[in-house]
């Protein structure tokens, strides 16, 4: 497939730049893959679209401060992104500077500690921090809320609050799973109270998911890696929902792609592993019967992993009504409640 079957027009003044005033208060368009109904609706009507017996799953990935200003030894500025935390001293980094820095070259950030550039692995670059302070220390001490670069305001102090989720636990992502940011913990409440379960895991979001694809053949395109943890707890989750006739809902393509990561003939593997899964028109989805998203980015490989769940023609049209219609795109924008398509559905999972 080509990367223009992918476009559509959005009208920047569509990108949203902040969060509604208070969680919750977005709105939600519901989009049948079978069929093709498009419904719009208030974000606090999603709880109406649930029955007893259905399981929620969400990702408890937190939002790390990864974003770091500072110098090279030379004087030149640097502005480095975390992509990974390795362990206490290690980090994989995107680092923009004037000239590309050698191993070895010192960085000075945050006017506060001096970095080491160990060595490049493709795009990132392995950084040693100094050992007065464990990299997630530095980080929550001197770094920043490192926002989308569709976001072209600067950081304020409501976006460490504003772009977490409310069960925002274990902390390494580098970019929120915004589909968690609309609920609130009342919300949660109201959806257990009415016999749906909620079961959470984790899959720490990277850079890499603003990353462009390059490439007009999407067959050629590769993903980045992901670490992600499904707990058995989750994976025991999804078998009773199985057993029981409910359905599993995904809280975000991140929550989405690391449940069908961790599917294997038929089964769902608890435990840890990095996921590069590229989700595109013609998966068969193993695990999720439902997703709940945002709007995201043309050509982006998360209109891609939509399009796969809902139908290509569907989903394009949906977008294509979302813009007519004035919804917020993106991270602090609107949300979607996607039933898949017939085709996308094998359902190759048994309870």
């Amino acid at each position: 497939m080509r990367l223009d079957q992918f476009d559509f027009h959005l009208p920047p003044k569509l990108i949203a730049q902040y969060p509604p005033q208070q969680r919750g208060q977005s709105r939600l368009l519901h989009l049948d893959g079978a069929d093709g109904t498009i419904e719009d609706l208030a974000f606090s009507q999603l709880p109406e679209l649930f029955v007893r017996g259905d399981l929620l799953v969400l990702n408890d990935t937190r939002v790390i401060k990864a974003r770091l200003s500072g110098e090279k030894s030379t004087g030149g500025r640097v502005d480095v992104l975390i992509e990974r935390i390795v362990d206490p001293s290690h980090v994989l980094a995107l680092v923009r500077a004037s000239h590309a820095p050698q191993a070895g070259t010192v960085l000075r950030l945050a006017d506060a500690t001096s970095v080491r550039v160990l060595e490049r692995q493709g795009e990132f670059y392995l950084l040693e921090f100094a050992a007065q302070h464990t990299v997630l220390e530095f980080l929550e001490r001197f770094g920043s809320v490192p926002l989308p670069p569709y976001i072209t305001r600067p950081v304020r102090p409501e976006d460490e609050a504003r772009y977490q989720t409310v069960y925002a636990h274990t902390p390494g992502a580098v970019a929120a799973p915004t589909a968690g940011l609309h609920f609130d913990r009342a919300m949660l409440e109201q959806l257990r109270g009415r016999g749906v379960e909620l079961a959470f895991l984790t899959l720490h979001v990277g850079a890499g998911t603003f990353q462009p694809v390059r490439v007009s053949n999407i067959e050629e395109h590769r993903m980045h890696g992901e670490l992600f943890l499904l707990p058995e707890t989750t994976a025991q989750a999804v078998t009773r929902a199985r057993s029981r006739g409910g359905r599993v809902v995904a809280v975000g393509t991140t929550t989405l792609r690391a449940l069908e990561s961790a599917e294997s003939d038929g089964k769902l593997r608890s435990g840890g592993g990095e996921t590069d899964i590229f989700i595109r028109p013609g998966f068969r989805f193993q695990v999720v019967d439902r997703l709940i998203t945002n709007f995201h980015l043309p050509r982006s490989t998360l209109l891609m992993l939509v399009c796969a769940f809902a139908g290509m023609d569907n989903t394009l049209r949906a977008y294509r009504h979302a813009v007519a219609k004035g919804y917020r795109f993106f991270s602090y924008g609107d949300a979607m409640l996607i039933d898949p398509s017939l085709e996308a559905r094998s359902r190759a999972m048994q309870p």
